[in-house]
């Protein structure tokens, strides 16, 4: 069965076969740093370079480039994501490592294409570069490592540059976090899972954190490109209230409910909405399916003909069903039944961390049904 949902932004399917793991942009970072650490100790560059990952994994970079000069080093490492879709695949991930004066410690800078921080929520405070906490362990570790091999002290700046990052920075939710000019660096364990999708949850974590520090009262969570503009324009909310959920349902009412808002408002769907209001909390094609036959039982409870809840029942979509309440008059009641079971639903995983309010979207952008405050 298909769904009938606004999916432009849906994550692609996962191909058949066992699926290759890669690194993150912090492991590439710590690799590009190491190397150019060593080199401006040695005046050469370790290739490849072998760094020290979280959970006692150590993994080995060839470098794409270096670069030695009077008083700096630079490296860089192509990121290899794996099968995973990651925008940032395979992109250039550079390190350029600067003396400092002695006591001052590994410091952190943002080059070309990493973004700065501007709001507070985030790992980070406002006015640092975009670069999370664990990669700036990993990094501040391996030249702690290399520093140790030669009997010096690592004081040095690490300035850590993605050439083509500020338009890679466009296919993510940097700019609603307030980081600007450019990519953050992320990464706890130094692995992408491919299809885990841990960036995209990661973001509206991180979305609900700002909200939460800047005094936000009120974030709306939408599945697709066409839902987000309709719940926009039906509470006029600007756009740093927006949160792109996808297909991630569960991580977003999860998150909220360790960490409460005053007013969530959900928006997708009748397709997507509708498998929320059976329980599900992914809300991807591949991984649950449209239930015909609670849209049918909701049909009967809405008063509709045996005849209409017998098609309903062996219907290939949602969106079938949807169309053969329209023809008899049932739509808008049916999309409204929907919409109380998924706010149902989201009221539960919340637990009261935050007032619902849901909105079931149709495809050409207009407000099927809105429920709730």
């Amino acid at each position: 069965m298909t769904d009938t949902a606004d999916t432009p932004e849906d994550p692609a399917r996962p191909p058949s076969g066992a699926l290759r793991r890669g690194w993150t942009t912090g492991a590439c970072a710590t690799a590009a740093a190491k190397a150019a650490y060593e080199a401006l100790l040695t005046e050469r560059f370790p290739n490849p370079v072998a760094v020290r990952l979280p959970r006692g994994l150590r993994a080995t970079f060839d470098l794409a480039e270096t670069r030695l000069s009077d008083g700096s080093a630079y490296a860089a490492v192509i990121k290899d994501a794996g099968d995973d879709p990651d925008v940032t695949h395979g992109a250039r991930i550079c390190c350029e490592v600067t003396p400092q004066q002695p006591g001052t410690g590994v410091r952190f800078a943002a080059g070309e294409g990493v973004g700065t921080v501007t709001l507070p929520g985030l790992p980070v405070p406002p006015g640092e570069p975009a670069i999370n906490p664990k990669p700036r362990e990993m990094i501040t570790g391996a030249l702690e490592e290399v520093a140790a091999d030669f009997g010096v002290a690592p004081d040095v700046l690490v300035t850590v540059s993605i050439p083509g990052g500020v338009v890679l920075a466009e296919k993510t939710a940097n700019s609603r976090l307030g980081i600007v000019g450019g990519l953050s660096v992320l990464g706890t364990t130094g692995v992408v899972i491919p299809y885990s999708c841990a960036s995209w949850i990661h973001s509206i974590h991180r979305a609900v954190d700002v909200a939460r520090a800047t005094g936000m009262d009120h974030l709306a969570a939408a599945t697709g490109r066409t839902s987000e503009a309709a719940i926009r324009a039906h509470h006029e909310l600007p756009e740093r209230a927006l949160i792109d959920m996808g297909d991630f349902a569960g991580g977003l009412l999860k998150y909220v409910r360790a960490h409460p808002i005053p007013r969530l408002s959900v928006a997708g769907g009748f397709g997507k909405l509708s498998k929320l209001a059976d329980g599900h909390m992914d809300l991807h094609s591949s991984r649950s399916a449209v239930d015909v036959t609670q849209l049918a039982t909701r049909l009967a409870d809405l008063g509709a003909s045996p005849e209409l809840v017998m098609q309903a029942g062996s219907a290939v979509s949602a969106g079938a069903v949807l169309a053969m309440a329209a023809d008899a008059g049932l739509d808008m009641k049916l999309a409204e039944s929907v919409a109380r079971g998924a706010r149902e639903v989201c009221r539960a995983s919340v637990a009261g961390a935050a007032d619902i309010d849901v909105l079931i979207v149709a495809r050409d952008g207009r407000v099927l049904a809105h429920v709730g405050p």
